[in-house]
């Protein structure tokens, strides 16, 4: 049977097939990127959760540990303040790691550049 042969019903009814095989298509490969980068935030979250507890384990024996070493030297106010200081910069490092980190994941580039494509596809079809 010839195209034109066609009945518009079974002309429709494929069409119909298709639009869904392509939505089904699509929710895949979005929930194929999303466990990726979930996978990947995962990954950033867990730094950025061992950091923030080291963070706190050490200010708190940093903390001890250079006031008493400092105040052998200089007064203890000034010797916390010192100390303080240290940890301080050391925390800013491990979180600005950990935000780097999390702003590099992007959400599903391949769903997006492919939807794109369907729509253009789509649109050269019904001109």
């Amino acid at each position: 049977m010839a195209a034109a042969d066609r009945p518009i019903s079974a002309v429709l009814y494929d069409i119909v097939n298709n639009v869904q095989d392509i939505v089904r298509s699509e929710m895949r490969l979005a929930r194929t990127e999303f466990t990726e980068e979930a996978r990947k935030l995962g990954s950033a979250s867990v730094v950025l959760g061992v950091g923030a507890l080291l963070l706190a384990f050490s200010v708190l024996f940093l903390l001890l540990a250079g006031v008493y070493a400092l105040s052998l030297v200089m007064p203890v106010w000034a010797a916390a303040l010192v100390v303080g200081g240290a940890v301080g910069v050391i925390a800013a490092i491990c979180c600005g790691l950990g935000i780097r980190r999390i702003k590099a994941i992007r959400a599903a580039p391949k769903t997006t550049a492919s939807l794109k494509e369907n729509v253009e596809w789509a649109k050269q079809l019904t001109r």
